[in-house]
């Protein structure tokens, strides 16, 4: 009896021996799994950095370059604006200049007359002969300044060379040249008053010693009566076809 009690003992006890090794063997299994899912998850979340990290540098190079895009393109823009802000400027200045020298230097002083009278013409309606060229035209129509110059003399009585004048207006031109209008039935600038070429003075009339409505117009030396040249071959010199 007390060998099978000693044998049951015995076979217990190896029982025990293997259940307590198959145990210790699980948990060493248990947590070598452990450590290779944790291995793994790290490995895993290591490498979702990395991408998200190259990503955002892609996103950053591409919106560097967009920038540098945006801005050459600014630049190029600024560039054809100047362009065309200079080629436009030019053009203006170009055709300002153009303007300037195909405008005339000197002018008719009326449109639309007939030669009547001409210098040096013998007549009773003189003291002597004629001092200048008479263009008939209807009273009222505009008499404009033959050349650029300043008003030296304005007004009735020939604006001082005499009655036979009538209202008159004399504007000295540079180089000693002068240029006068008579028989005027208005006066529009006054003494001093710089005018341009083509620039309107008076309205013609038929006032002072005048047989009919014209304009006497006489090219002078200086602004006093006496001093006249031939106004039709002065203004032919300068190019303008009376």
């Amino acid at each position: 009896m007390s060998q099978r009690v000693t044998s049951r003992s015995s076979r217990t006890s190896q029982l025990r021996t293997r259940a307590t090794v198959l145990a210790a063997g699980l948990g060493v299994s248990v947590a070598l799994g452990a450590g290779v899912a944790s291995a793994a998850d790290t490995t895993a979340a290591s490498g979702a950095a990395t991408a998200v990290q190259a990503q955002a540098a892609a996103q950053a190079k591409a919106a560097k370059a967009e920038a540098v895009k945006a801005e050459k393109a600014a630049k190029a823009a600024a560039a054809k604006k100047a362009a065309e802000k200079k080629a436009a400027a030019e053009k203006a200045a170009a055709k300002k200049a153009a303007a300037k020298k195909a405008a005339p230097s000197w002018v008719d002083p009326v449109k639309k007359y007939k030669l009547s009278a001409s210098f040096a013409q013998n007549g009773g309606m003189w003291q002597s002969t004629h001092s200048g060229q008479d263009f008939a035209v209807p009273s009222g129509t505009q008499v404009v300044a033959t050349h650029g110059g300043t008003v030296v003399k304005a007004g009735g009585n020939g604006a001082g060379d005499g009655p036979a004048y009538g209202n008159a207006v004399v504007i000295k031109h540079g180089n000693g040249t002068y240029s006068q209008y008579a028989h005027l039935s208005k006066v529009t600038v006054h003494v001093g008053q710089i005018v341009k070429t083509g620039q309107e003075i008076a309205k013609s009339g038929n006032t002072g010693n005048s047989s009919g409505p014209h304009l006497h117009f006489e090219i002078r030396t200086t602004p006093n009566y006496g001093s006249a040249v031939d106004p039709v071959k002065f203004l032919r010199a300068k190019g303008v076809k009376v």
